[in-house]
């Protein structure tokens, strides 16, 4: 039997053929690279929801059933096992690292984690009230130009010290910029503190002062950037391998991701989800805001719930909202949001007008209650995020520079637009020579 999809043009009876590709998991694609050449026409896809635009051995997800894995580890089994650090390994390297290369690699991205001081003047060129994302989109642009395009990005080892540098580095420059708009004196990486600790740390400490991190809240922080380092061709993932199929700077192709993450329908999801839930504001509002959400006329939608791929509850929320419940609990906390973001999700999930269009709560959801219980500011969400993904990002630049041969991505258009714009012009010329 031919491993093969028959595609006939209906209008004059004329068949095509073409080869059907198959990977370890999920569904089969029809390669239709040539179909322009044989056929003639293009295909149409809006968004992109049947196409699939590369071959990845990194994540797979399964929409239909929740699954997300890692290199082949589920993520629940990367949540309950390992922590970030192990996932940054295992996507960079393509295996989970012993005690002794976790150690090494812990070390290595320490070091690494200092900027160049002259990139802190960079912060004074932004407004006060300059949004995180795009000042971090500037200085990773930036950053470029500290490491010169004259590096072989075709080397392995030159590819993976620029990963590494910038894993190492981002935390730093989001933490930097967030003290520098506060006016607080800036906090450099301790030598002597694991990367997410690092983070809260340089967030929160004062010179000469003793910050108190707790471990729950240190684990909580962990799990939100592990479970938001990759995820398979998203738009920021898309956006940083279009990008690089241009041959630009592999830092300039993140800071492009950025650019695509900061939108509310990705990145920005979270921070979305809490203004949401801040606007409801209360408990007694939260039928009103239900009724709203189910009315086909009313613009209103709930935030936090649904996702493009998963059509089943997303893996991820499960995990974090198993860490949300610790979190709350270890710190006791009891806050509005809280209340009201439980209520939400207890109508939500009983309700058929949700669970029939499978609108289960996502990771955006628990990820935003999870940041605002750890007091990071809600504009700096997807800060957090785009920490958590730079790994993803790199790993995925990293992969298609492995791929041979690596084409330019040139997508098509169907034009609707006029067919010969001369001819008006003419007659709108006659038009004025006899008035």
């Amino acid at each position: 039997m031919s491993n093969t999809v028959t595609l006939t043009d209906n209008r004059t009876g004329k068949s095509y053929e073409f080869p059907i590709i198959d990977g370890t998991l999920g569904p089969s694609a029809i390669d239709i690279t040539t179909l322009y050449r044989q056929v003639g026409m293009f295909t149409y896809d809006n968004g992109y929801t049947s196409t699939a635009s590369c071959k990845s051995d990194i994540t797979f997800i399964d929409g239909e059933e929740g699954i997300l894995k890692h290199r082949g580890y589920s993520i629940e089994y990367l949540a309950e096992n390992k922590i970030f650090l192990d996932v940054v390994y295992l996507l960079l390297y393509k295996k989970l690292p012993t005690t002794q290369e976790l150690m090494t690699f812990r070390k290595e991205l320490k070091t690494r984690s200092f900027i160049n001081e002259k990139m802190l003047k960079l912060f004074d060129a932004f407004p006060d009230r300059a949004h995180p994302m795009a000042v971090l989109q500037a200085c990773i642009a930036t950053l470029s130009t500290y490491y010169s395009r004259e590096m072989d990005f075709n080397d392995p080892n030159e590819s993976m010290e620029l990963a590494i540098r910038i894993i190492a580095k981002m935390p730093t420059l989001a933490a930097f910029y967030y003290r520098h708009t506060m006016g607080y004196p800036l906090i450099y990486p301790d030598l002597d503190r694991g990367f997410t600790e690092n983070f809260l740390y340089m967030m929160r400490s004062f010179p000469h002062s003793y910050v108190d991190l707790r471990p729950i809240e240190v684990k909580a922080l962990d799990s939100v950037l592990m479970l938001h380092a990759d995820h398979e061709q998203n738009a920021s993932t898309t956006t940083v391998r279009t990008v690089g199929s241009t041959h630009s700077h592999p830092y300039a192709c993140i800071s492009a991701g950025i650019g695509a993450l900061w939108g509310h329908a990705h990145g920005g999801a979270n921070e979305s989800v809490v203004r949401q839930l801040e606007m409801i504001g209360s408990v007694d509002n939260v039928d009103k805001y239900i009724k709203k959400a189910k009315d086909k006329d009313d613009p209103f939608r709930l935030m936090g719930f649904g996702h493009r791929v998963y059509k089943n509850y997303d893996p991820r929320a499960k995990v974090l909202k198993k860490m949300r419940s610790k979190l709350i609990d270890e710190l006791d906390i009891d806050t509005n949001l809280i209340r009201i973001a439980n209520r939400i999700e207890e109508i939500v999930l009983q309700d058929d007008y949700f669970v029939s269009r499978h609108l289960y709560p996502n990771v955006d959801f628990n990820s935003g209650l999870i940041l605002k219980a750890l007091n990071i500011p809600t504009d700096m969400f997807a800060v957090i995020f785009t920490i958590g993904r730079t790994p993803g990002w790199i790993s995925q630049w990293m992969e298609m520079r492995e791929h041979a041969p690596m084409k330019i991505v040139r997508p098509r258009q169907i034009y609707v637009g006029p067919k010969s714009g001369e001819e008006d012009d003419r007659k709108t010329q006659i038009e004025l020579k006899v008035k």
